[in-house]
């Protein structure tokens, strides 16, 4: 497990604003700070490799997928801990998901995403929140 690091801050990624508002809440309650962005091309321009340590991201979006944005954000930070969500499009989330792992995205979920794995998972890549 990462150690906690005090200016670390989540980038959730997802063009559904309820689902991103959501992950958004269930985070900050447990004491990650945490920015939002609506697509891939908002989290490209919001990402800042100094600060985020950790990107949620859905995959099927309008203007830049999930995956072209993983790819373009590692180009920056390689390494970077992501998980993707997905609920599908004109594939079922499963093939979504699988595209991810082959990224190097090692945790992965359906929606609707599973409070606490998803709680588990952001503390096994960053760490437990510093209060």
């Amino acid at each position: 497990m990462s150690q906690p690091n005090r200016a670390a801050r989540i980038l959730v990624v997802d063009d559904d604003e309820q689902v991103r508002t959501l992950l958004k809440v269930i985070l900050e309650r447990e004491g990650y700070a945490v920015d939002a962005a609506g697509d891939g091309c908002q989290a490209v321009a919001v990402f800042d490799p100094g600060v985020h340590s950790l990107v949620i991201t859905d995959i099927v979006m309008p203007e830049k997928e999930g995956i072209e944005m993983i790819m373009e954000l590692r180009q920056l930070v390689p390494g970077l801990p992501v998980i993707a969500i997905s609920g599908g499009g004109r594939l079922g989330p499963d093939d979504y998901l699988a595209w991810a792992r082959r990224c190097g995205v090692r945790h992965t979920f359906t929606k609707p995403v599973p409070r606490r794995e998803l709680l588990a998972a952001v503390t096994e890549l960053v760490g437990q929140p510093v209060r």
